[in-house]
């Protein structure tokens, strides 16, 4: 789809309390929202002191716009651009942490956005979220709605660090957006490639992320004409890397991130680049395994 989307602000509110919840009703369960608000308080920081922020205080951002072309447009060819239109502004340090956008189409399509930030949450909690959401908006007599829990300061208790901490700002560069499609079958006929004796079993995950990676290495070797060193960061969820095993359900920033490297004289084959992914993410969550025993 090139041509823009004609897009019309409906509606813009903030959702939240009127006052701070007295501690005597902070475990009543009256919605979604409710559900989800963190026992635990995030931190900003301001010029000269540390001050602890309810983040449910704060309030969650709602829009709904008009947009003026049919849902089958935009899904028939998906654009970057095009599909950042459909979400939410970026959250900023001191802003709503929840934003939620509901675009309606000319045809009666919807698409809703969602913006959560990464102070309070990660992506497998925003899932749980989108999933509670939808499951009560059902309201169907047969299907289990779980509750997030919140327990993350009583397995990683909170930190006394020295240094005050400033707000989260991301810092803003020239960086090129790409978004590749990778259907069912070619990822099967991608794992079946990078099968190893070592990692007899790749994930999907695995085999896609080596191959990008593949790929970004050969130009990169192409352009400058000499082999050189790679690492890739890879962000990783961590609750099936504890012991014992957290449930999906746990809310809160289970995540943490693994640096694969590869050397310059390393060659630059599928199942060596899937071998070496494994080797550190095993090594990742021996680490943690060991921090939640003890060790």
């Amino acid at each position: 789809m090139s041509v823009p989307l004609r897009i019309e602000i409906m509606l813009r509110e903030t959702i939240g309390p009127s006052s701070p919840t007295p501690p005597d009703l902070r475990s009543l369960k009256l919605s979604v929202l409710d559900q989800f608000m963190p026992i635990s308080h995030i931190t900003l920081a301001d010029s000269e002191t540390i001050r602890p922020l309810n983040v449910m205080t704060m309030g969650s951002e709602y829009i709904e716009a008009r947009i003026h072309c049919i849902l089958s447009d935009i899904l028939r060819k998906p654009e970057n651009e095009v599909l950042k239109q459909l979400l939410p502004a970026v959250i900023t340090a001191r802003d709503s942490q929840l934003l939620v956008q509901a675009s309606f189409f000319d045809c009666g399509g919807v698409a809703i956005g969602v913006g959560l930030s990464h102070k309070i949450a990660d992506a497998a909690t925003l899932a749980s979220f989108m999933k509670c959401w939808a499951a009560t908006t059902r309201s169907s007599s047969t299907e289990v709605i779980i509750s997030p829990v919140f327990m993350g300061a009583s397995i990683f208790p909170q930190m006394d660090l020295p240094i005050p901490m400033l707000p989260v700002d991301l810092i803003q560069g020239e960086a090129v957006l790409k978004r590749f499609v990778f259907e069912g079958p070619k990822i099967t006929e991608l794992r079946a490639k990078a099968i190893t004796a070592s990692v007899p079993n790749p994930t999907r995950v695995e085999s896609v992320t080596a191959l990008i990676w593949k790929c970004a290495m050969s130009a990169s070797r192409s352009n400058l004409g000499v082999p050189r060193k790679a690492v890739l960061s890879l962000d990783v969820n961590i609750r099936k890397r504890l012991v014992p095993a957290l449930p999906d359900n746990y809310g809160g920033n289970y995540v943490g991130s693994i640096s694969a490297r590869m050397e310059d004289h390393d060659d630059l084959e599928l199942q060596g680049i899937v071998s070496r992914i494994r080797k550190d993410l095993t090594e990742f969550g021996e680490h943690y395994a060991k921090i939640t025993q003890g060790g």
